[in-house]
């Protein structure tokens, strides 16, 4: 088992098989990039004011009744309040003028009692407008905690998501998991646009993220194991996350297209539909199938690829060598693995932990990032499509370096860019936004590469018999940085630098851990946990 490699060298290190096997999978990586972030248009807070009733007001009070303040030096109507109305409606019927009659600072402001006006020159309507039979959602003023809660629910389902996906597949088989969770993610995203509260849209919000990483996971651990050592790394960044980003290009064209939430998540949960006969050509994987002691279903999988690949198999390819590599070990092939084994050794406690960290801090960074395009000056739509452009070159010069360079010091150097970068924001003045916008699509590709660097270095560091786990755990630990992500954003509304601040300190911090992990440059990946390399330090 610990030769698995040697075993199929026969295959060669390309050929159409592993080709149709890469490019087959990085198709599913395309849905989670369009379900994965459409929260930023479909949270997104157009300009509002207190709605005014038709109570006979003059056109001067009209206009006046909501009054003025000033945002980032620049005067705007109030979003959350207004002159009382009964007051402004005498004043208005004795004919007096605003400001020349009476002196608006000396007025009474309420709530928006009627509700809110919105602009429709964005958004048709999204939660934050929506208008139900129910009951109206106005996540505006007091209740505006809830669009960053909503998008943590999200985050929330990926913990979960992590956390089940790892069990799930090691179990049942990576495959089996994929195509469960693309179904899942499909009738989630549906249920969730005919989402009758914000409430609702919340719980299908969890179960969306649920399914979605549980999917991105299982493919991603699945590719990793099915492909030749050359591919594998070619999957592993150029592959999956280049397809994914593909997907996420493709959303703020399709939002732009589509400005009402509903049609536009519907359409989106139909996406996976042409996923469905991927199941016939997408095999399951012989290293998994091996650890379950089904060795004729692994031999059958090699032989169909080396047939795929015009190549000839040896007339045993696995039996002999596995079944004596069992006996050797005295374990049952069947074994099952869980989270229970991470904590019995003290070297993979270790290396866990700090996998934990950086993963978390990552994160924060990433997410942050991705969710604050629509707070950025201009139009939401091309700063989403930036922000998403601006990860395709992180990924084709992560792929290049990946193959000659080692992982910590490719890690820590792009950790300290993203971070370095964010740091650099707050001193830019408002004037200059082109820059400050720089900065943070320049911070988005620092934390773009370290993100597609982590996944591949982790998936190298643990052994085939708890690499799903182990995966399954970082990614846990990482969806608490994306559930405090929407927050630090939202830290925005107090002071527009402190969430640069909070995420380039964490992100500078967390590469300092980075040195401590082994290298897995040039190494096989462990197939046992005996084989899985010490920390350092």
């Amino acid at each position: 088992m610990g030769d698995y490699d040697e075993d199929t060298a026969f295959l060669g290190q390309n050929g159409p098989y592993f080709w149709n096997t890469f490019f087959l999978l990085n198709t599913v990586f395309v849905s989670t990039g369009f379900n994965g972030l459409y929260i930023v248009f479909v949270g997104a807070t157009p300009k509002h004011h207190c709605l005014i009733p038709d109570v006979n007001l003059t056109e001067e009070w009209t206009k006046a009744i909501v009054p003025l303040t000033t945002v980032d030096g620049e005067e705007v109507q109030s979003q959350c309040s207004r002159y009382r109305l009964d007051v402004v409606r005498n004043l208005s019927a004795q004919g007096l003028v605003p400001g020349r009659d009476v002196n608006l600072t000396d007025l009474e402001q309420e709530r928006c009692l009627d509700g809110w006006h919105y602009s429709k020159d964005i958004y048709r309507s999204n939660i934050v407008t929506e208008v139900s039979m129910i009951e109206h959602w106005d996540l505006v003023c007091d209740d505006k905690w809830k669009v960053p809660f909503a998008s943590s629910t999200l985050f929330v389902g990926y913990l979960f998501g992590s956390l089940i996906s790892g069990h799930l597949s090691d179990r049942y088989g990576r495959k089996k998991v994929v195509f469960i969770s693309l179904a899942a993610q499909c009738l989630s995203v549906l249920l969730q646009s005919f989402s009758h509260s914000w409430r609702m849209f919340c719980i299908m919000f969890l179960f969306v993220g649920a399914s979605q990483i549980s999917l991105y996971i299982s493919a991603f651990v699945l590719g990793t194991e099915v492909l030749s050592k050359t591919m594998r790394v070619l999957f592993t960044t150029l592959g999956a996350f280049l397809f994914y980003c593909i997907g996420y290009m493709t959303l703020p064209w399709i939002a732009y297209g589509i400005r009402e939430w509903r049609t536009l998540l519907a359409v989106l949960s139909m996406t996976s539909v042409v996923y469905i006969p991927l199941w016939w050509f997408i095999p399951e994987s012989p290293r998994w199938l091996i650890t379950q002691g089904r060795i004729d279903e692994a031999e059958a999988i090699v032989r169909e690829a080396a047939r795929k690949n015009k190549v000839e198999a040896p007339p045993v390819i696995f039996k002999e060598s596995e079944s004596l590599w069992f006996q050797l070990q005295g374990i049952s092939p069947s074994r099952t693995y869980s989270m229970l084994d991470v904590l019995k050794s003290k070297n993979i406690r270790c290396i866990t932990l700090m996998c934990l960290v950086l993963w978390m801090a990552i994160n924060i960074g990433y997410f942050g990032l991705s969710l604050n395009t629509s707070n950025l000056s201009g139009d939401p739509f091309m700063n989403c499509f930036l922000s998403a452009t601006s990860e395709v070159p992180a990924y084709i010069v992560s792929t290049c370096l990946l193959r000659r360079c080692p992982r910590k010091a490719l890690l820590s150097s792009f950790l300290v860019i993203g971070g370095g970068v964010l740091l650099l924001i707050q001193f830019i003045p408002n004037t200059l936004q082109y820059v400050a916008l720089a900065l943070e699509m320049t911070g988005k590709f620092g934390f773009t590469m370290a993100f597609s660097i982590v996944y591949i270095y982790t998936a190298e560091l643990y052994p085939t018999v708890l690499r799903n786990v182990g995966m399954g755990m970082c990614s846990s630990a990482a969806r608490i940085g994306s559930i405090t992500a929407p927050y630090v954003i939202y830290l925005g509304t107090y002071n527009k630098v402190l969430p640069y601040i909070l995420m380039g300190s964490l992100t500078i911090a967390s590469s300092v851990v980075n040195f401590f992990l082994p290298e897995t440059l040039n190494r096989d990946l462990p197939e046992t946990m005996e084989q899985m390399q010490e920390y350092q330090g």
